[in-house]
């Protein structure tokens, strides 16, 4: 039971969004680390997190049954009940916000309530079976986690924290659909309206080349206003130029399933790479 309880939280998607809200605590805090904070808002923004995750398993359970991905979890395979799995979620949804909101700071709370409610209600509940925006829309609840951490520190939201947003609210469309492009029959047999489902894998190859563009001057504009220095400046964009031209040659690529994978790893590296020069390379 304990191990289906942790898997209802999504680990994977948990440790890189925790990840993420560190590289936002340590831009802010320019190598000045406040320990005991950043500590809380792992705690925090790790158990919120895991609150959405689990609503979104309780929520998709039945449509969890058709695909090959996710037959196996706990709610489709009837390990759990739903209505336990309901009030855990809601559990560590209260617990996980009242962290970020009394030992954190307000601003941090109500951001880490804004994603909270963003993925439940506006991506889960509504977008996901409904719309081919859900991907992007729903990107708002995944670009959270770093502008958390960040303004743990700062108190604020200012330039940093919006760019930080913009970062990974753009990372997410490319690398998902990348996925999407992948296992696009599963998604069509579950009934879930992705962009490449509905519009066609050609359609989404040209959408996410914008996204992956404008990653490049966002790591651009975190130099310019001081945030990094300039060794985040020349491997970011880089790294960003090496994605974006694979990501514009798949238009194409005539092996679209080895393209697709080989940009989602791409995309993956991408994040680790960027994110860990960012706070290395951040300016006291």
């Amino acid at each position: 039971m304990l191990k289906d309880l942790i898997a209802l939280t999504k680990p994977r998607l948990l440790r890189l969004n925790v990840f993420a809200a560190i590289g936002g605590f340590w831009v802010a805090s320019k190598w000045d680390i406040d320990w005991l904070t950043l500590l809380w808002v792992v705690i925090g923004s790790a158990i919120t997190i895991g609150s959405g995750c689990v609503i979104n398993n309780y929520w998709d359970r039945e449509l969890d049954k058709k695909m090959e991905r996710t037959k196996d979890r706990a709610l489709p395979m009837g390990r759990l009940q739903p209505g336990f799995v309901l009030g855990y979620g809601i559990v560590l949804g209260i617990v996980g916000l009242a962290i970020l909101f009394v030992l954190v700071n307000p601003v941090t709370g109500w951001l880490g309530f804004l994603g909270w409610f963003v993925y439940i209600f506006i991506y889960t509940i509504w977008l996901k079976r409904t719309s081919t925006w859900s991907t992007s829309i729903g990107g708002i609840s995944g670009a959270m986690p770093p502008v958390l951490g960040y303004c743990a520190v700062t108190n604020e939201v200012d330039m940093g924290a919006w760019l930080l947003f913009a970062f990974l609210f753009l990372w997410q469309p490319a690398h998902f659909w990348s996925l999407a492009i992948r296992r696009v029959e599963e998604y069509r047999t579950a009934g879930f309206p992705l962009l490449p489902v509905v519009k066609g894998i050609k359609r989404t190859k040209l959408q996410m080349i914008p996204y992956v563009v404008l990653l490049i001057p966002t790591c651009v504009l975190l130099y310019t206003y001081g945030y990094t220095g300039i060794v985040f400046l020349i491997l970011s964009v880089i790294a960003g130029v090496v994605w974006a031209v694979h990501t514009i040659r798949g238009i194409k690529a005539e092996n679209t399933e080895k393209w697709a994978k080989v940009n989602f790893l791409i995309s993956v590296n991408y994040l680790m790479v960027v994110f860990i020069v960012m706070m290395a390379n951040t300016v006291k």
